[in-house]
């Protein structure tokens, strides 16, 4: 074997180990994406089935019930329009509670509820979440709610980017 093929076999190793590490890299990217839905969309069924999700909005007042466990609760999301019932085993943010916006990671289950693994809530008066925003302005703009503004008002929450 001469210089020049041990030249273009290093290289083309070098390529291989290249794609197989971009491949890697891509794949454990892939099973850690979650994408964003709101209530509107769950409804509709636009979300998936196997996969893990986020699903956003404010929760609704006079939902949140905690089990006799003390750790598992069940609270309703909304963006004004949809309404997804939510269940989470663990600790939530000092933050979270009803009227607040908040985002929960997890899995739709057979039964129509939510199964959260995170529930990730605001962090002040005057902040919620750009998807949750956005969700609650298309509906808006959609016709499906008749005033976001009075809505979040009520909820005590002002959308800011």
């Amino acid at each position: 074997m001469n210089a020049r093929q041990k030249r273009m076999l290093l290289a083309g190793a070098g390529v291989i180990g290249v794609g197989v590490a971009a491949m890697l890299a891509l794949s454990a990217l892939q099973s850690n994406i979650a994408y964003f839905f709101s209530p509107s969309q769950v409804q509709a069924g636009e979300h998936p089935t196997d996969a893990v999700f986020r699903v956003g909005g404010l929760v609704v007042a006079d939902t949140l019930k905690r089990q006799a466990d003390g750790l598992t609760v069940r609270f309703d999301v909304t963006d004004n329009a949809e309404t997804v019932p939510v269940s989470y085993t663990g600790i939530l943010p000092d933050l979270f509670g009803e009227g607040q916006g908040v985002v929960a990671k997890g899995r739709i289950g057979a039964d129509g509820v939510f199964h959260a693994d995170e529930v990730l809530a605001k962090h002040d008066a005057s902040y919620m979440p750009p998807e949750v925003a956005d969700t609650l302005k298309t509906a808006h703009a959609d016709g499906i709610v008749e005033d976001t503004a009075e809505g979040l008002k009520a909820a005590g929450q002002t959308v800011t980017r």
